[in-house]
């Protein structure tokens, strides 16, 4: 690669939103979800509007550092959170099961009826206990 070629790439990326964008809206939006917040409410308390924190999540704007840290604040996490995974590539499994937690804990955070929830959550922990015992049985076997 020449340095035309650098000098392209790095235009082509001026301005707008990588992947490394893309990935830390991403796990803003994990993290917001897991919490149970609205877009709006999360818009609400780093005073910004509903549009930008939109762009935000879906990584068409870029996010300062000032603004990363406040976000950070506002979802209870370390700056370095919105960054952990980026150098991994995401493959078809684990972007489904992330999907499907998202979709879990979003559905969760619905649930009204307290006794609902905690049937749910008792569900949840009898099924991985039954799913290791499983493994280990299995693991057995093949040994």
């Amino acid at each position: 690669m020449d340095n035309g070629e650098v000098f392209s790439e790095a235009i082509r990326t001026v301005g707008r939103a990588s992947e490394a964008d893309r990935h830390v809206g991403r796990r803003i939006r994990e993290r917001r979800v897991m919490l149970g917040l609205s877009q709006q409410q999360m818009a609400d308390m780093i005073g910004v509007t509903y549009q930008q924190a939109h762009k935000y999540e879906r990584g068409i704007n870029r996010i300062s550092a000032g603004r990363l840290y406040e976000i950070a604040q506002v979802l209870g996490v370390p700056v370095n959170f919105f960054f952990d995974g980026l150098d991994q590539e995401e493959v078809g499994p684990l972007a489904t099961r992330q999907r499907m937690c998202l979709e879990l804990a979003r559905n969760f955070v619905m649930i009204q009826n307290e006794r609902h929830r905690e049937a749910l959550t008792q569900l949840a922990r009898a099924l991985a206990v039954q799913d290791m015992a499983e493994e280990r049985r299995e693991a057995g076997d093949a040994a």
